[in-house]
């Protein structure tokens, strides 16, 4: 199933991101990603959420920022 990105959030150090996504089904779910300045291949997942289902963009964003520690400071204004 493929997915699209709604909105993605970096970190303060810009070494991690959370990408909220929307799934084929309608269903929202979001991950944490990382990147390594000495590695040059960019961004890898740390496949710790994106299983998780959520019905709205709202709530995969709340559940981000429970989650993830940085995301506190993300706005909901997004």
């Amino acid at each position: 199933m493929s997915t699209r990105v709604v909105a993605s959030f970096d970190n303060p150090a810009g070494d991690h991101c959370v990408d909220l996504f929307v799934r084929e089904d309608g269903t929202f779910g979001f991950e944490e990603y990382r990147r390594d300045v000495e590695d040059l291949s960019g961004w890898f997942s740390l496949y710790q959420y994106a299983h998780q289902v959520f019905a709205t963009e709202e709530e995969a964003l709340a559940q981000a920022k429970a989650m993830v520690a940085w995301m506190a400071t993300v706005k909901d204004d997004c």
